[in-house]
């Protein structure tokens, strides 16, 4: 049964004393409030449910005053007739007095839904939208008319509203599925927020100046066009202007008959705000002051422009100094990795609530949100705006009376079999309607050393299994603190290693001491490859990661065949730390490790400790032609191009024979983050893939017999002194 996990509602986050006692007095505050990490949203000084969305905690208004419409869920309230013909604020004034009075409460209505918000009932639930939600819904005009209710909307627009308040936060980074509407969303937003700001400049970007000039013409003008005039503010120019929205007063032309008369000229207040577009480019906007920046299609920059440059130029024209003056309005499908998407899911990595730094911000500024295709695909949707999850007993009505017989799971299930056969097309599919994140970052097979339809067929069965899969989280100790003693594996969430089996207790910590030095007992059962570092700090404090695999062999004893149990894909502290865990993993297991040793602190801890005899020697040579370094302590070298060939081989020849689907089922290679790397794997660039360096070595280390070096043998006649003779005939006779 699908259950949803893109938002929950938090019970209990503040005890209800304090939220009665608050809400009695009016006493929240817009903003964030530190005490209890949330992000008030409510702008009457009382709050309701706490919503959690993609980590973010965000405190609703309390409910009030809520709407209940004929049809039980929204419904879009006709611009009265009479008002439909006044276009501006002087045609407003010139209307009598007792006209007026008559619409006064419906206009200061729509002011207070605009700034507070709307609470109405759908399908008998109080539902609350945001202001910003509510002007989208009741006065934007987008290319099918008025928009429909959606919850997958009301959810982002919640998030966006929380974006706005908080003051850390500069605007939101918006991973979506193709057809979502937020293009629409954001020229709204920008529309509304445009229309109530003075001496403030919105702007535009998309993949293209014509991208951006296109929305700007197409989404933002007609719904400027089509506010009613009490939101409308005095404009300069044209009704519908090609470059420039501007929100200001025109300039007034003198003339000789205004002179001769000395005419008093009216004074009248413009908001002095535009909104315009901008050419691509990794300097647009550079030097400029912006209160709101729509980042349309960034997924979708390609070389030469690149978006992470952009936004590090454009962040600074939302703050001044370290206040944060505007926000940004990011979202987009992702392209293919090397056709923008990866600068795209980098900005996007970087904007993850849990991973802030001092001042509280994340590292891009950004908030990330993704929202799966389920919640928002065309035709997946009933009248009430809810998403039709799974297959329904009885059809339900979409918006438009549509029949809907079919959940969109099952559909997207469909969609995805039928494609499995063409794995760029389902890649494709992936990025335009994602269901994970990891969907929405799929990259183009074309390049892949590797072969992708298995790496991704394994990937998407890990991900429907990912509540089942017996991973186990947690660290390696010496038992009692004692080195070199017992090692015992401790889970814990926060873990560094990631295992899948572990071996009866009578095979654990199988070592032998052999002449002062320690050698593994169950080097028949599997080995482990590493690929370390040397060095604890780095100039950016990121710097690759120690990683360490280990792999099974076949054997006759109760373990899985040719099973990767072990990941660890790490940078602890210090490297001393790095070269402990890989010590006591090792003993643990009672396996050897084929480490490289072009970074050989690890062998030199090994051998100190005397372990030594864990250290596997390269299998490509034999003993007497082995450096002196590397009898020393062993390991093997990632400079020979025989060896990067023959490490990249061993990795395609598991890949085909034990990932994806296979005749008996699909494969147990449960560690995602060794999946992904392999398929992204550059053999002429491996010094970002850890885990494909670390995975190779333990496939070399089990399978070592294969590359043995082989010794020509040359066979040479030997005279016996024994002849040879031809007996035909009476007389026996020599052969020569």
């Amino acid at each position: 049964m699908y259950e949803q996990s893109l938002y929950k509602i938090l019970k209990d986050h503040i005890k209800p004393k304090v939220l009665k006692r608050m809400n009695r007095y009016n006493k929240w505050e817009y903003g964030y409030n530190k005490e209890h990490d949330i992000i008030v949203i409510s702008k009457t000084g009382k709050i309701g449910e706490i919503y959690e969305i993609q980590n973010l905690k965000i405190a609703l208004p309390e409910e009030n005053k809520t709407h209940k419409f004929e049809t039980n869920t929204w419904e879009h309230v006709e611009y009265p007739k009479v008002l439909k013909k006044i276009k501006s604020v002087f045609d407003w004034e010139q209307y009598p007095l007792d006209f007026k009075e008559k619409w006064y409460d419906y206009i200061d209505n729509e002011f207070v839904r605009r700034e507070e918000g709307f609470w109405f009932y759908n399908k008998n639930v109080a539902t609350y939208i945001t202001g910003t939600h509510y002007m989208y819904l009741q006065w934007s005009k987008i290319d099918v008319g008025q928009p429909d209710f959606r919850e997958s909307n009301r959810l982002f627009y919640i998030f966006w509203e929380a974006c706005k308040a908080d003051n850390r936060s500069y605007g939101m980074c918006y991973l979506k599925n193709r057809r979502s509407g937020f293009s629409f969303m954001a020229s709204g937003e920008c529309v509304n927020m445009a229309t109530i700001s003075s001496d403030s400049r919105f702007g535009i970007l998309s993949k293209s100046g014509p991208d951006a000039k296109k929305m700007f013409t197409d989404k933002v003008v007609p719904i400027s066009v089509n506010y009613p005039f009490f939101f409308k503010p005095i404009q300069d120019g044209m009704d519908r202007p090609k470059t420039e929205l501007a929100y200001r007063v025109p300039a007034t032309k003198y003339t000789r008959k205004k002179l001769e008369t000395n005419q008093q000229l009216q004074e009248l207040d413009g908001l002095d705000t535009t909104i315009d577009w901008k050419n691509t480019g990794d300097n647009s906007y550079d030097g400029e002051k912006l209160k709101l920046l729509v980042h349309d299609e960034s997924g979708k920059w390609e070389r030469p422009t690149n978006i992470l440059n952009n936004w590090r130029v454009t962040k600074t024209c939302l703050r001044l100094g370290s206040r944060i003056i505007g926000k940004c309005m990011m979202g987009s499908t992702s392209n293919s990795l090397d056709k923008g998407g990866d600068n795209f899911k980098k900005l996007y990595n970087d904007s993850d609530v849990t991973q802030r730094n001092a001042n509280g911000q994340t590292r891009s500024g950004l908030y990330s949100l993704f929202i799966p295709m389920e919640w928002n695909y065309e035709g997946y949707i009933d009248s009430y705006g809810l998403p039709v999850f799974q297959t329904p007993n009885k059809p339900v009505k979409g918006p438009q009376s549509e029949i809907i017989d079919l959940g969109v799971i099952e559909y997207w299930d469909n969609e995805v079999e039928g494609l499995k056969q063409d794995q760029d097309a389902l890649n494709e599919f992936y990025r335009q309607f994602p269901r994970t994140e990891k969907h929405a970052f799929r990259d183009e097979s074309k390049e892949s050393l590797f072969n992708l339809t298995k790496i991704y067929e394994q990937i998407d069965f890990n991900e429907d299994l990912k509540n089942s899969i017996n991973i186990t989280c947690g660290n390696f100790m010496w038992k009692d603190g004692i080195q070199d003693s017992q090692v015992l594996f401790m889970p814990n969430k926060n873990g560094r290693f990631l295992i899948t089996w572990v071996p009866p207790v009578n095979m654990q910590n199988a070592v032998i001491t052999k002449g002062g030095i320690k050698y593994p007992l169950n080097e028949s059962l599997g080995a482990f490859g590493c690929d370390p570092y040397d060095i604890s700090g780095t100039v950016d404090k990121r710097g690759s990661k120690g990683s360490l695999h280990g792999l099974t062999k076949f054997s006759m004893t109760d373990t899985p065949p040719n099973h990767f149990f072990l990941e660890y894909i790490a940078r602890p502290q210090t490297a001393e730390i790095f070269f402990e865990d890989v010590l006591m993993a090792c003993v643990f297991y009672g396996m050897p490790i084929l480490a490289e040793n072009n970074k050989p602190r690890l062998l030199y801890h090994f051998k100190r400790r005397g372990y030594r005899g864990f250290s596997m020697n390269r299998p490509d040579k034999k003993r007497n032609k082995l450096s002196v370094t590397e009898k020393e302590l062993g390991g093997i070298p990632n400079s020979s191009e025989d060896i990067k060939q023959a490490h990249a081989a061993a990795i395609e020849s598991y890949i085909e024979d034990f990932v994806g689907l296979k005749e008996s089922g699909y494969g147990d290679v449960y560690f995602q983050r060794t999946l992904e790397d392999w398929a992204k794997f550059n053999i002429n660039n491996r010094t970002k893939h850890d885990a494909s360096i670390s995975s190779g070595l333990a496939l070399m280390a089990c399978n070592k017999h294969r590359y043995a070096p082989s010794v020509p043998i040359s066979l040479k006649a030997v005279d016996l002194g024994i002849k040879k003779y031809d007996n035909r005939g009476n007389t026996s006779k020599i052969i020569s």
